[in-house]
């Protein structure tokens, strides 16, 4: 069965301008699943770091699977997104406990935190299987290429363009035509100021010849954004700090941060409490947090504080996962303490 056009012109393109990424080309389904989820949510160049670092830590699937929650939250730590340091956790345990990496889509589905996307990615580009990966990137070209309206985030849109991406992938090159969609969608085929003058399928392209390359692919409004006001107590105890981690069941489940309030007042603790810093905005997927940041020095550890908190000494707070709202936390007391010292 002859290829489509379109799918000729996107490999030919992607020999030519696709990016040097050190997972590329090996057909190993620990690195490139350990890529694709450190992708979700993240820019190339800062996940390729991470990358780096996570397989010089963990060089094995196993390797992985044997370290400590905390050690691997700390190694993500930057990259935001927690639920994905977890997930990937708990699936390279699900691996080894099987004994081998699984080596198709259905199974690679099983996997903790992997969903068709990266079952796609992960089957095709490892093993070769013919099934299509359809991300952002992907929804974008074939929107205004083929000039489809109906809005990716539904059912009909998901089902729709999944069935167009399979019936472009070329069965004896899907890993190919997966990475060279992904590519094409970061670099040719942008979100906003696409190079259509450049593009090599200029010609043939829907969106191009009606004028609407900056209206596809449409999605439905459907998010919205709450508030939260937080508010951090920084405890200095005789050279000691005051922590606890995270509970599951809201943002930032593992990490670790210093006395933290919702509402309310903040408790009566004896000591000097001293306001660092207010109305430190911070922006996650769907909340916008309002942060205080307050430190409170004392010679007594605080009688009310919850048993969950660990004292640990204030050098050594920079080996635990932390948020990055508390990782500001604890740059915005470091700027103090200088000036203080001075």
């Amino acid at each position: 069965m002859a290829r489509h056009p379109f799918t000729d012109t996107i490999i030919k393109w992607f020999a030519s301008h696709g990016r040097e990424l050190p997972w590329r080309g090996i057909n190993d389904p620990y690195g490139i699943w350990l890529s694709e989820v450190i992708l979700q949510q993240t820019r190339i160049a800062q996940g390729t770091d991470y990358w780096i670092r996570f397989i010089q830590t963990f060089p094995t699937v196993g390797d992985l699977a044997r370290a400590s929650q905390d050690h691997v939250m700390r190694l993500w730590q930057g990259l935001g997104y927690y639920s994905r340091a977890r997930h990937l956790h708990q699936a390279a345990r699900q691996v080894v406990e099987w004994g081998h990496f699984p080596d198709n889509y259905e199974q690679l589905r099983k996997l903790s935190g992997v969903g068709d996307y990266t079952a796609a990615a992960i089957a095709s580009m490892a093993f070769g299987e013919p099934v299509a990966a359809v991300d952002g990137n992907v929804f974008r070209v074939l929107a205004r290429y083929f000039g489809v309206d109906t809005p990716i985030n539904t059912s009909q849109g998901k089902r729709q363009f999944t069935e167009l991406a399979q019936s472009l992938l070329p069965p004896d090159a899907p890993g190919t035509f997966n990475q060279a969609m992904m590519d094409f969608g970061a670099l040719q085929c942008t979100p906003s100021s696409p190079a259509c003058r450049q593009c090599p399928l200029e010609a043939s392209c829907m969106a191009c010849a009606q004028g609407t390359v900056s209206l596809l692919p449409v999605k439905n409004k459907t998010v919205q954004i709450k508030r939260r006001d937080l508010t951090y107590v920084y405890l200095r105890c005789n050279g000691k700090t005051a922590i606890h981690q995270r509970s599951a069941g809201d943002i930032w489940q593992g990490l670790w941060e210093p006395p933290t309030f919702e509402g309310g007042q903040l408790p009566q603790w004896q000591g000097r409490l001293t306001l660092l810093k207010d109305n430190v905005r911070h922006v996650l997927t769907h909340r916008r947090i309002i942060a205080t940041f307050y430190l409170l020095e004392t010679d007594t550890p605080p009688a009310t504080l919850p048993s969950d908190y660990v004292w640990i000494d204030e050098n050594e707070i920079d080996r635990y996962a932390l948020p990055r709202l508390v990782e500001k936390l604890i740059e915005t007391l470091s700027t103090h303490t200088a000036q203080t010292d001075c």
